[in-house]
């Protein structure tokens, strides 16, 4: 899961000023600059990149990109989107290479890049992304895209190169879920095969599958985008977030995402390595089963997000490495966000509690485990934060590889993350009443109705308040404890070229190198 989409009336929003946009179709005009050059070297001199991977689903995987349990290491390097975001996180041409809607947003005009080839050698056309799209949609594969995407009434396809999706409702903002990794491109008819194949169009294609131990991916020299600049990419299964980076430091991976500060600091001022710091949309907290008592009490889950200090959360486990959250899922960068005060208050916590029939204190089990090293010391602080209310907090440390399979959605209070996603995807994906990935198990036909406003609003104003609207009905009567956004380190062996300081989910792998 992860747990993260141009001159148009509808990406304004995602640039720094975020000034009205005047309500118009949207058109995106093929880009006019060209991709950075790839490397033109022969494959006996470029490197091979070992990267570890978190062992998500406990060996589960599938390279199904919309798949529940999908691959997401794999799945970056095998495949394409038809949009790709930028730093910013605008939209840019990627299998598409324009776009227009009309003038309610209900209808979208894709036009799509000629002379892009599969792994196979087969030709990309439009009945792939038709084929793409009734796949993700498939209430069989019960994708966490479906509920963003459900609004896709049809599609049709003019010709090889011209897409059209029909909309049930105007949605302003749609290309940017077409930036989601789920979204990204398989050939048409390959849903019985893709889990294990990963056939796509992207830099890299599957030599060798082995989640729980080494998946070896080579170079696509016929790529599209220019040949890549390594050889191969071994990802190599690593679920405790330890092991990882003793791995790293010991040479045995020259790449490592979503790390601590805590973490970075072991790798500071090491010539061997780059550690590479950035604020992000990611986000770690706890998660309350609404439907589960005694979650199923508003004033009790109210009363365990007022017994949490937030910023003292941030500094202890973090040393002040992101931003607070207030139980909002969307990033301090997002146009979207709204911006909360969420003090620490025990007293109110414990009047909510004595009305909610608790006044002699509250018995919970908070669910928790190393798969990642933040989880771990943000529960033994927010226990401590609990106990001044009368809240009694049990920790129950699981074991990393079967902590999203046994525990993430399943028991009533547990920890979570998610990687980076915008505001839209975030409050569809995890909120909406019919999401898979509904971890809280809310039900709000409120809810569900703002986001329905929102997206179909072409006015930026209107639309921001709709969204900021949906993220205070969360923030009073949630799920969640979202205590802080994280700012992200990559660390990076010095070997290799061409990372920047971004989420990697979103990187152009084909212009990356490692010298041997």
């Amino acid at each position: 899961m992860t747990k993260h989409r141009s001159t148009t009336l509808l990406f304004c929003l995602m640039l720094t000023l975020f000034s009205a946009c005047v309500a118009s179709p949207q058109t995106v005009a093929p880009s006019t600059t060209t991709s950075e050059s790839a490397a033109t070297t022969t494959g006996s001199m470029r490197g091979t990149l070992r990267m570890a991977h978190l062992l998500q689903w406990a060996g589960k995987e599938s390279l199904d990109p919309a798949s529940p349990v999908e691959f997401v290491g794999a799945s970056v390097l095998l495949y394409n989107r038809l949009v790709r975001l930028d730093e910013n996180g605008v939209p840019q041409p990627e299998l598409a290479t324009a776009w227009q809607a009309n003038e309610d947003a209900t209808v979208w005009t894709f036009t799509l890049q000629a002379g892009v080839t599969f792994h196979d050698g087969h030709a990309f056309t439009s009945a792939d992304v038709v084929y793409t799209f009734a796949h993700l949609l498939d209430p069989d594969l019960q994708s966490p895209m479906a509920a963003p995407l459900g609004l896709i009434a049809s599609t049709e396809t003019p010709d090889e190169q011209t897409v059209i999706f029909q909309l049930s409702q105007g949605h302003a903002d749609f290309p940017l879920l077409l930036g989601h990794r789920a979204a990204a491109i398989i050939a048409e008819n390959s849903a019985d095969t893709i889990g294990q194949s990963g056939i796509g169009t992207g830099p890299f294609q599957l030599e060798s599958l082995n989640v729980e131990g080494t998946t070896v991916l080579v170079a696509n020299d016929d790529y599209w985008k220019g040949v890549p600049g390594l050889a191969k990419v071994e990802l190599i299964g690593l679920a405790d977030a330890e092991a990882r980076t003793l791995a790293m430091q010991a040479g045995q991976v020259d790449l490592i995402f979503n790390v601590t500060a805590t973490q970075a600091e072991l790798f500071a001022g090491n010539v061997d390595f780059t550690v590479l710091r950035f604020p992000s949309s990611r986000w770690l907290g706890f998660v309350m089963r609404v439907d589960t008592p005694p979650f199923d009490d508003p004033r009790v889950r109210k009363a365990l997000r007022l017994v949490a200090d937030r910023q003292t959360m941030l500094d202890l486990v973090l040393s002040g490495e992101g931003t607070l959250a207030c139980d909002t899922p969307v990033a301090p960068s997002d146009a979207y966000r709204l911006n909360n005060e969420c003090a620490q208050d025990v007293e109110g916590a414990k009047a909510l509690l004595t009305e909610a029939g608790y006044a002699d204190g509250l018995e919970v089990t908070l669910y928790t485990s190393t798969n990642n090293p933040q989880w771990v010391p943000l529960a033994e602080i927010y226990q401590q934060q609990a106990a001044a209310a009368g809240i009694n907090v049990t920790l129950e440390v699981v074991p990393a590889d079967s902590y999203w399979s046994e525990v993430w959605t399943k028991q009533p209070f547990h920890t979570t993350l998610w990687a980076e996603r915008l505001a839209d995807q975030f409050l569809n994906e995890n909120w909406r009443s019919t999401a898979k990935w509904n971890e809280s198990h809310y039900q709000s036909t409120e809810f569900d109705a703002l986001l329905d406003t929102a997206r179909a609003a072409l006015d930026f104003e209107t639309r921001r308040a709709t969204y900021q609207a949906a993220q205070q009905l969360i923030f009073d009567e949630g799920g969640h404890i979202i205590p802080y956004h994280v700012n992200d380190f990559t660390i990076v062996s010095n070997k290799v070229t061409g990372i920047p300081a971004r989420t990697w989910l979103h990187l152009e792998w084909h212009t990356i190198t490692k010298s041997e």
